[in-house]
């Protein structure tokens, strides 16, 4: 069970800019350590602001420690050599944030998907594959330390159609590493869950409500910080029942009620549940 007083050590995928920024800042505040990684070391790395040393220093400054470990998801032979960072300089891992993905900025252009450049299925590489290949990791020190969770970040894209097959699939399959891997985990005390987001104020929707504001009219007053989904990730952590959610896949803004939990401005973030469906849990079902 998690020691709610000792800072604890986390990793955030990709977490230059974003949900992963977001997610980062919040645990940072709560005094962790963070490790975050990403491919964005200077500013105009990217078309997007942010970078994984800027991420790091806001940690630092918010009261945690932030650790900034440049790395591509692409590749198998960086994630290896992040994980071997940090279990040099900690000696354990006890939250990993799978949040690294690909998104294309044709991701929400109207459009079936074979109008749509073919390279929009690197999201199944970068953010699915390399979750898997992060998790693979992140167990085996958990695994050790019989203790631990690992959180993917997912949406109601997972059920219902949104920006098209590749996002779909990515989403879902996400939701199908925490129902499975948490079988796997569960002798060993690790938790394994998916969090439902809802929209996000991140940089790039910023982007695109500028380029196109007539049609994101009423977006702030839905939207959830990116810190909204890191505050769900820390009380998970550090819930003395967790184990008990372990494979499930949660609407963050649901699981935040139960919790107590508000986003950064002080709002309760709804639920779109009603409007575009809720997550179908795993079957209890075990074929080994």
């Amino acid at each position: 069970m998690p020691q709610s007083s000792r800072p604890y050590i986390a990793l955030v995928t990709g977490a230059s800019r974003g949900a992963g920024k977001g997610i980062a800042l919040a645990l940072g505040a709560t005094g962790a350590t963070v490790y975050v990684t990403g491919r964005s070391q200077t500013e105009g790395d990217a078309p997007l602001p942010g970078t994984i040393h800027a991420t790091a220093a806001e940690i630092t400054r918010l009261g945690g420690r932030g650790i900034a470990l440049a790395c591509d998801h692409a590749d198998d032979a960086q994630v290896e050599a992040a994980f071997a960072r940090i279990r040099d300089d900690e000696g354990r891992l006890d939250v990993l944030v799978n949040n690294a993905t690909v998104l294309h900025d044709e991701l929400i252009r109207p459009a079936p998907f074979w109008e749509k450049p073919l390279d929009m299925v690197n999201i199944l590489n970068v953010g699915l594959r390399s979750a898997y290949v992060a998790s693979w990791h992140a167990a085996r020190l958990m695994a050790a330390q019989r203790d631990g969770l690992i959180a993917f970040t997912s949406s109601f894209g997972a059920s219902c159609y949104m920006h098209g097959a590749a996002y779909g699939a990515q989403k879902a399959g996400v939701d199908k590493f925490a129902k499975d891997m948490a079988v796997d985990l569960r002798p060993f005390g690790v938790a394994a869950v998916s969090i439902w987001m809802g929209m996000l104020q991140t940089e790039r929707t910023a982007r695109v409500i500028a380029e196109h504001p007539e049609q994101y009219v009423g977006f702030s007053e839905l939207a959830e910080s990116p810190q909204f989904t890191g505050r769900l990730v820390d009380a998970l952590y550090r819930d003395p029942q967790r184990a008990q959610k372990s494979g499930l896949v949660l609407v963050g803004a649901e699981l935040a009620r139960e919790y107590g939990i508000t986003d950064i401005d002080g709002r309760q973030p709804p639920s779109h549940r009603e409007q575009l469906g809720g997550p179908v849990q795993a079957h209890p079902a075990i074929v080994a």
